[in-house]
């Protein structure tokens, strides 16, 4: 039985990681797929503190995880179920196995917000994404479009504009919510084009997608835009389904902790994406994993 589980393995699962281990714990990180989180889907990452060379999402994380191992760090693939939190032990079930450990740390993420309109289902995979990084290659010299007028949404534009012949933004309000620097990036570069004040009401195509049908907020005008591929960029939804009605969760389905990041439960930390946080970037995910593992250490010690 580990000292500490950790489900999750981002940022914020793998600092919370290298925290514990380094602190002398029996620490495992139970993670689903891959380690890294979203940050693998982001194309260049020019905000993480003392890393100016702009490195892609997947090259951080991959420094992450070898930093974390190589202090002894263990990390298991494969899916987690059957979540336990209440009772001087936690488990769960992993790869067809009881797990039980001291105390543990939720940093399970987030997923991409969909739209729900017409044809998203149906045309997801088919010309519909959700990371441009992952699938902007297919559009190269085509037109792409992306929804959304944040940073995440803006930074898959300027990606895709290097690839594609034409990239539009569709946003829903009359200006950027991005940062100012990307915004003036994504304005400068020619092959970018806007349309505001502009929302989708459904995806065109049957096989694949053939264009979107936009609706103005303001006229009221409904229109239809051709594009070869959509990228949805309109925020993210916390993983919380996996502790179900175990936690006090916030309004927007994230988990409230408090500034030591303990949930409601004892010994029953967050971090990361999945918490009820203002601000969701790597940097915050790393703070979030070492104050975890922090008091996740203090805890097991006073057991």
């Amino acid at each position: 039985m580990p000292d500490l589980a950790i489900i999750g393995g981002g940022p914020a699962g793998l600092t919370a990681g290298l925290y514990a281990v380094r602190g002398g714990a029996d620490v495992c990180v139970y993670e689903e797929l891959f380690t890294g989180g979203q940050i693998v889907k982001t194309h260049r990452i020019e905000n993480y503190p003392g890393i100016a060379d702009g490195p892609d999402g997947y090259a951080l994380a991959a420094r992450f995880e070898e930093h974390a191992t190589s202090f002894g760090l263990k990390i298991e693939y494969g899916a987690v179920s059957d979540l336990v939190l209440n009772g001087t032990k936690k488990s769960f079930r992993f790869n067809g196995e009881t797990v039980e450990a001291k105390s543990i740390i939720l940093a399970t993420g987030a997923s991409p917000k969909t739209l729900g309109i017409e044809g998203e289902q149906r045309l997801t995979g088919h010309g519909v994404s959700y990371c441009a990084t992952c699938d902007g290659a297919f559009y190269r010299n085509r037109t792409a479009t992306v929804i959304g007028g944040g940073d995440t949404a803006i930074s898959d534009a300027l990606y895709l504009a290097s690839l594609c012949k034409t990239v539009y933004v569709v946003h829903r309000r009359d200006e950027l919510r991005a940062s100012a620097i990307l915004a003036d990036a994504a304005k400068a570069k020619e092959n970018i084009k806007f349309i505001w004040n502009s929302v989708p009401e459904a995806f065109l195509g049957e096989d694949k997608l053939a264009g979107i049908r936009l609706r103005n907020r303001v006229t009221d005008e409904v229109s239809e835009l051709e594009t070869d591929g959509v990228f949805v960029a309109v925020g993210i939804v916390p993983r919380t389904a996996l502790v179900g009605d175990q936690l006090t969760l916030a309004p927007d389905g994230s988990i409230e902790t408090d500034a030591h990041m303990e949930t409601s439960i004892k010994g029953v930390f967050a971090a990361g994406d999945v918490r009820h946080t203002p601000l969701r970037q790597v940097v915050t995910a790393c703070a979030d994993g070492a104050i975890a593992a922090t008091y996740a250490l203090e805890a097991i010690r006073v057991k």
